[in-house]
């Protein structure tokens, strides 16, 4: 199954076909008021840790740093990402953040996590729950 992830900053203006509009940073975007940014939700649980995200803005870590560490907290708490994985399942997901460089942001790295997540669980899906019991017949 193809699922839409679409990733946005959080100053452009939401569009009719945004789908569920998902803040993913920890901090609130200055200057913004919740009402005009038409979220669904302000998920921080996904965003990267506040020790990594200073880290990489204050110039500490490269963006390939980063983005290993970053994975490796995806990596070792799966299930923030599952309200998110949710959200997919239902239609479109447009992922905001106020960075403002989004492709050397924590999005893009957060979206592939999401649809490899989406992809393995729509893998265990098409497998049978208990290979024994298919394909046996009953002997009465």
């Amino acid at each position: 199954m193809s699922h839409d992830i679409v990733l946005k900053r959080v100053y452009q203006a939401p569009e009719a076909d945004d789908g569920a509009r998902v803040l993913v940073d920890r901090l609130w975007p200055r200057g913004k008021r919740r009402e005009s940014l038409a979220l669904a939700d302000w998920y921080r649980d996904a965003s990267p840790s506040p020790a990594l995200r200073r880290q990489y803005h204050q110039g500490e870590i490269s963006q390939a740093v980063f983005a290993a560490r970053y994975r490796g907290e995806l990596r070792d708490d799966p299930d923030c990402l599952l309200p998110l994985m949710r959200r997919a399942r239902d239609g479109r997901l447009t992922l905001l953040s106020a960075a403002r460089d989004l492709e050397a942001s924590h999005l893009p790295i957060l979206r592939e996590a999401l649809l490899q997540a989406l992809a393995e669980e729509d893998a265990e899906d098409r497998e049978p729950s208990s290979p024994p019991c298919y394909g046996q017949e009953s002997k009465g």
